[in-house]
């Protein structure tokens, strides 16, 4: 079985990526294995010009990896869906996705009043808010620095899943 997947959700400028950056140490904390995949809406260059790596998908290779006693990195040089790199993902408790704001994983959304931008519109229903303004939705509402709070929810919510499919 998958690990559960919770996908942070805003609009460009909101603090996905600070909110990920103060969450997966609150699960680290809790015993959690987490894996993390973003979304980037722009071309993006993973490998160092020049390197080794760079040349093989430079010539044409596919896919090349690089591995080390510490790292390893696979680099696919064509597209690939969310749901397909979630499913290569092993040995992890939990998956936290950036950006991907359609799918069927629970989402977490975020709404900071500097940025003047309400949450965005989404597949299905909101799993939990971070905010700092007042949030009209159907869904546990945390200020936008509680994160121990919201993993606090993720993990009652992963120990219900797993009751559930016992």
């Amino acid at each position: 079985m998958s690990a559960p997947v919770y996908s942070v959700v805003a609009y460009s400028g909101t603090g996905k990526t600070t909110i990920l950056e103060r969450l997966i140490p609150a699960l680290k904390a809790r015993g959690l294995r987490v894996a993390v995949v973003k979304h980037d809406a722009h071309d993006f260059e993973i490998d160092t010009p020049g390197k080794d790596s760079w040349r093989m998908s430079r010539a044409g290779a596919d896919v090349s990896c690089v591995c080390s006693d510490t790292h390893a990195a696979i680099m696919e040089n064509r597209p690939r869906r969310a749901d397909e790199i979630i499913g290569m993902i092993r040995d992890v408790d939990i998956i936290l996705t950036e950006g991907f704001k359609h799918g069927s994983w629970r989402k977490i959304g975020i709404v900071r009043a500097a940025t003047g931008k309400p949450l965005p519109g989404i597949d299905g229903e909101y799993f939990a808010v971070l905010s700092d303004v007042p949030v009209e939705i159907n869904a546990p509402r945390f200020d936008l620095h509680d994160v121990e709070g919201l993993a606090g929810l993720i993990v009652r919510d992963m120990d219900a899943q797993e009751n559930r499919d016992s």
